[in-house]
């Protein structure tokens, strides 16, 4: 018998893409509270949608003893910076305490497993509220006591053409005005494909024993915006024009930060390298610096037009 999953915020772009990835190993269950994208994601997966909101415990405890999953992929968030710093209680109901929810239904029912989706905004320097949020998801995670649960994070740079994703709205832009209006072309920041983000998550629940109460942060290629914006505006013919920058944004984004040092080591998993948080460490010193989107690698221009093309 198939063991079972449920993804929340499952009718989102990567709750889907992850979905059509699992269903042939697990009795995959899309979570959301969001019923056309749930009726939607049905249809889009062959996988069966449940209404389920994380802000509300019982909610959860109905689908979680129904169900009865033994891993759980929590996705579900409130995850646009200018979004959180305009509505911060939003995001603290559904970041924070929707998270806490989670964990605590999953020790409640001995779920197996519990991996939580978060973001390279976690890592400090933390400038916004959407970055502190999950920073603190993770930090309730990691430190999960119940020996019957295993509980660890993945830490996620810019998921190209996902949900919300500054792809999409630059698509919607070049089709309105054939102008592009960025925030911040001098930025850098991490970028990655959905396959590459499922695969993630999938190593995560593979390694599961050995990350239990961690962070596991795959090593990526990041890229100035400027760079992105060239390569978009070459293929589609259009142009860009730089505008004020939003509350909350950074030059950079980091995967490791410099407090994060102590608790880092390095780890090649399928001989590709990962960084392991673990915050009861303080004496791992397996890094000397931060790794952050101006030190990485960065991407060629045929990786960015893959990204732009959606090629997986």
């Amino acid at each position: 018998m198939k063991k079972k999953i449920l993804i929340t915020g499952g009718s989102g772009f990567l709750g889907t893409n992850l979905a059509l990835k699992l269903k042939s190993k697990y009795k995959v269950y899309l979570g959301s509270r969001n019923n056309h994208l749930n009726n939607k994601a049905s249809n889009d997966t062959g996988c069966e949608s449940v209404p389920l909101d994380i802000t509300n415990i019982e909610s959860l405890r109905n689908i979680i003893s129904s169900i009865k999953p033994n891993i759980i992929i929590h996705a579900a968030a409130t995850k646009y910076v200018q979004l959180s710093e305009k509505h911060p209680l939003e995001t603290v109901d559904i970041n924070i305490n929707g998270s806490f929810n989670v964990l605590r239904v999953a020790n409640e029912m001995n779920v197996e497993t519990l991996i939580g989706v978060s973001t390279d905004k976690t890592a400090p320097p933390v400038l916004n509220i959407y970055g502190l949020s999950k920073s603190i998801m993770e930090r309730i995670f990691c430190s999960n006591k119940n020996n019957k649960t295993n509980v660890a994070c993945v830490r996620f740079g810019n998921i190209a053409w996902s949900t919300g994703s500054v792809f999409n709205i630059w698509k919607d832009m070049v089709k309105k005005n054939n102008l592009i209006l960025s925030t911040g072309p001098h930025m850098r920041r991490y970028f990655f494909n959905v396959n590459e983000a499922c695969d993630l998550i999938i190593t995560a629940i593979s390694k599961i024993k050995t990350i239990n109460g961690k962070i596991l942060v795959k090593d990526m290629k990041s890229a100035q915006i400027r760079d992105i914006l060239e390569v978009w505006c070459n293929k589609y013919n259009c142009k860009w024009k730089k505008i004020n920058e939003r509350i909350g944004d950074k030059i950079d984004e980091y995967l490791i930060g410099e407090s994060e040092l102590k608790h880092t080591k390095k780890k090649l998993i399928n001989n590709e390298k990962y960084y392991i948080i673990d915050f009861s460490k303080n004496n791992l010193a397996d890094l000397k610096l931060p790794i952050s989107s101006k030190t990485s690698k960065k991407l060629s221009k045929s990786e960015i037009i893959k990204l732009i093309k959606n090629e997986k």
